[in-house]
């Protein structure tokens, strides 16, 4: 095939499930990371431990990368407690260094043919006022800080000087197997759970309103961005990518209950933020009875905890405002993959246990 991709943020959830598809594929992986990737270990890839941040070890990091023709770029940079960080100033800053920080130099060392970058439904203005229903990808910009725009212009930028094609996604409410990351809810609910069992409590439902989501689990997300890296007709256009159906994490919560072999209760608001780090010393317990991979709590939920109370609307008293996207336009261009959003959430949580990471229902 004669192609390699760079994978920018590989220990992350979507740049672990891109750097598995592109390897299954047979292609040349390079994954950049601070820290290897654990999900890749015994595949064959080349880890590049890289703080994107650093402009200078960026450039010298460049030398090495000539055969690059792919770039994947899923790193971000997010504040503690996650939600203000997303209007900082000095947030959106650094994101949109970051990126010109790898490509400047890549694009000079190496012969680039794509791009690929993530945005999600923040770009449509979602936490700063209602969504159009659905969103479409050809919706007017909604002008409000964000660093999507400041990757956006600048890959429009290098595809008008460069010619170099590029594709950016806007997936829903990613689903998959990393903990420790910023925006990944199986974790944070098979902590949860765990921790209500040990105090002898039902898993109850912590959320407010009930809220009508959608959500799509990483393995397509990363099916879509090999499928547009191999597809001119991706090239200059910007995706929505959901497993194609609604849900309720409510309506969900039972199959959620009998994965992880906990009697559900009635609802009790509980803000997650505070819930799950309150009971530390629960959780440390937890893990010694149970024999489970020593990882620190703190390490374990990431930011995703802050991420949890926002989609299971915690303290609502009524449905926040709906927030659906269409993904009609990724289906017409030919990319049809759908998937069980329940499925998807209790395989994660079934990947955890067996990774010894939360208990397995016999312990």
């Amino acid at each position: 095939m004669n192609k390699t991709v760079l994978i920018a943020g590989a220990s992350g959830l979507v740049g672990t499930a891109a750097a598995i598809e592109f390897i299954d594929a047979g292609w040349e992986v390079i994954a950049v990371s601070r820290r290897r990737p654990e999900l890749l270990e015994g595949r064959n890839y080349k880890h590049l431990p890289l703080d994107l941040r650093d402009a200078d070890a960026c450039a010298r990091a460049a030398a090495s990368l000539k055969p690059v023709t792919h770039v994947v770029y899923t790193a971000v940079y997010e504040l503690p407690g996650l939600i203000q960080g997303w209007t900082d100033p000095h947030q959106i800053t650094t994101n949109g260094e970051m990126l010109r920080n790898l490509l400047e130099p890549l694009r000079k060392a190496a012969t680039l043919e794509h791009v690929t970058i993530l945005q999600g439904t923040k770009a449509y203005g979602g936490h700063v006022r209602p969504l159009r229903i659905p969103a479409r990808e050809d919706q007017p910009r909604v002008d409000h800080p964000n660093f999507y725009w400041l990757h956006e212009d600048y890959v429009r930028e290098l595809g008008r000087n460069d010619g170099l094609a590029w594709t950016i996604f806007r997936p829903q409410l990613i689903v998959g197997p990393n903990h420790g990351v910023v925006m990944n809810l199986p974790p944070v609910i098979g902590v949860y759970g765990t921790i209500r069992k040990a105090l002898g409590l039902p898993f109850s439902f912590p959320g407010g309103a009930e809220w009508v989501w959608e959500a799509v689990d990483t393995r397509l997300v990363a099916a879509a961005i090999r499928w547009a890296a191999q597809t001119p007709s991706a090239s200059g256009q910007t995706f929505n990518l959901t497993n194609g159906e609604v849900f309720s994490f409510r309506d969900m919560w039972p199959a959620l209950a009998r994965t992880l072999g906990l009697d559900q209760g009635p609802d009790e608001s509980l803000r997650m933020a505070e819930y799950i780090p309150a009971h530390e010393d629960v959780w440390n317990e937890i893990v010694r009875r149970y024999s489970l991979r020593p990882i620190a709590l703190a390490d374990l939920l990431g930011e995703s905890h802050f991420y949890a109370d926002v989609c299971f609307a915690y303290g609502a008293r009524s449905a926040p405002p709906p927030t659906y996207v269409s993904t009609v336009k990724i289906r017409q261009a030919g990319f049809g993959v759908a998937m069980n959003t329940e499925d998807s959430f209790c395989h994660w949580l079934r990947d955890l246990q067996n990774r010894r990471i939360i208990p397995a229902v016999n312990g």
